[in-house]
C-alpha cells in the first residue's frame, strides 16, 4: 500500500472530523444559550462526550469511503461504526430524556416528572428500544430471545410477586396521581409528611420532625390518603373560642375578625383573602358561648404558627376589652347512705368562686 493510499483517507478523516468538531462547538453554545443551560448543566454535560464521539465517527466514515480496503473488511468496519453510533445515541437519549423529565416536572410542578420511578421508566424505555434496534442491526434474531424471556419471565414473576406488586403499584400512583412529590399527605395509619420521592419499590415520606418513612408502594396504593395539597394547597383553619355567657356575641365577633384581619399582614402563612369570619358555632356550651374563627392559610403546615400567633393576639385583646373566658361550672351532689340528698355546691368560672359541698 502506497503512502498516498494511506495519507489520503487520514487527511479526509481528519479534515471532516475537524469541521464537525467546529460545528459541534457552535451548536452546543447556541443550544445552551437558547435553553438557558450553563456550562455545568447536566444536560449539556450529557451531550458533550457523545457528540465528540459522533464527530470522530463522521470523520472515520469519510476516510473509509476513500480508503482502498477489501469489501469484507469495509463492511465489518462500517457495521462496527454503526453499532457504536446506535449504542451512543441510545445511552445519550436515555440520559437526556431522564434529565428533561425532571426539568419539565420542576417547571410544570408535576409529580410525575420528578419521581425516581418516572426517570427509571423513561430511561428503561429508551434503552429497550435502542437495544432492539441494535440487535436487529447486528443480525441477532429477536423472536427466540423474546420467547426465552417470556418463559423465564413467568418464573421470575412467581418468585418476585411482592417486588412486582410494588412496581405496578408505583406505576398506578404515577398514572392516577393521588399524590405528587412535594405534597403533604396523611395516611390512614397516621403517617403524615411531605412526599419526597415515588420509587420503583417504595415511596419516601418526610415527617415534620425531619425523619424519613419508607412505605411500600403496594401498601400506599391500598391506603386511604388525605392529600392536603389537592385540589390546592390553601386550606381553611378553624379556631374554637369560648367566652362567658355575660358577653355580647356581636362584640366578640367583631373583636375576633379585627384581630384575624390585622394578623394577616404580619403572620407568615395567614392569608388576607378570603377574609376571616366568625360563626356562632357550636353555640351554647355548658358554661360558655362557643364561637369558631375561620381563616385561610397558605399550606397545611402553616396552621401551627398561625394558631400560635392568633391565640396570643386574641387573649391579649380579650383582656384589654374585658371579655371573660370562663372556667367550667360544676355542681356536686352528695347522697347519704339512706338515699337522702345532702347540700349541693357549685363553682362559677367567671368569678373564680368555688362552691361548698355539704354532707
Amino acid at each position: 500500500m502506497t503512502w498516498p493510499a494511506v495519507l489520503t483517507p487520514l487527511l479526509v478523516a481528519g479534515g471532516l472530523a475537524g469541521a464537525t468538531l467546529a460545528a459541534r462547538g457552535f451548536l452546543l453554545r447556541r443550544f445552551g444559550r437558547g435553553l438557558g443551560l450553563g456550562a455545568g448543566d447536566p444536560i449539556r454535560t450529557a451531550l458533550r462526550l457523545p457528540s465528540l464521539l459522533w464527530c470522530l465517527v463522521v470523520g472515520l466514515y469519510a476516510g473509509l469511503e476513500v480508503a482502498t480496503l477489501g469489501p469484507r473488511l469495509t463492511a465489518r468496519v462500517e457495521l462496527g461504526l454503526q453499532a457504536l453510533i446506535i449504542a451512543s445515541v441510545t445511552l445519550t437519549g436515555a440520559n437526556v430524556l431522564s434529565l428533561l423529565t425532571v426539568r419539565f416536572g420542576e417547571r410544570r410542578t408535576l409529580g410525575v416528572g420528578v419521581t425516581g420511578l418516572a426517570q427509571t421508566a423513561v430511561r428503561s424505555g429508551v434503552l429497550l428500544v435502542g437495544g432492539l434496534i441494535l440487535s436487529g442491526h447486528l443480525g441477532i434474531a429477536i423472536t427466540p430471545v423474546l420467547t426465552a424471556l417470556g418463559v423465564g419471565g413467568l418464573a421470575v414473576a412467581l418468585a418476585l410477586q411482592d417486588t412486582l406488586s410494588n412496581l405496578f403499584a408505583g406505576l398506578h400512583l404515577l398514572a392516577d396521581r393521588p399524590i405528587r412529590v412535594g405534597d403533604f399527605v396523611r395516611l390512614e395509619s397516621g403517617i403524615e409528611g411531605f412526599v419526597e420521592d415515588i420509587g420503583w419499590r417504595s415511596t419516601r415520606i418526610r415527617l415534620l420532625p425531619n425523619n424519613l418513612v419508607i412505605v411500600p408502594n403496594a401498601k400506599l396504593a391500598q391506603s386511604t390518603i388525605t392529600n392536603y395539597d389537592l385540589p390546592e394547597p390553601r386550606m381553611s383553619l378553624l379556631i374554637p373560642v369560648s367566652v362567658s355567657y355575660a358577653e355580647d356575641p356581636d362584640h366578640v365577633e367583631r373583636v375576633l375578625v379585627e384581630e384575624a384581619a390585622g394578623a394577616a399582614a404580619e403572620v407568615p402563612g395567614l392569608l388576607p383573602e378570603p377574609a376571616p369570619f366568625v360563626r356562632f358555632i357550636p353555640g351554647f356550651g355548658d358554661s360558655s358561648l362557643d364561637f369558631t374563627l375561620i381563616c385561610s392559610v397558605a399550606r397545611f403546615v402553616d396552621q401551627y404558627l398561625v394558631q400560635h400567633e392568633l391565640r396570643k393576639r386574641i387573649l391579649r385583646r380579650f383582656r384589654a376589652e374585658g371579655i371573660a373566658i370562663p372556667f367550667p361550672i360544676r355542681t356536686v351532689e352528695l347522697r347519704t347512705a339512706d338515699g337522702s340528698t345532702g347540700q349541693t355546691g357549685s363553682g362559677s368560672a367567671s368569678d373564680g368562686r368555688i362552691g361548698s359541698v355539704g354532707a
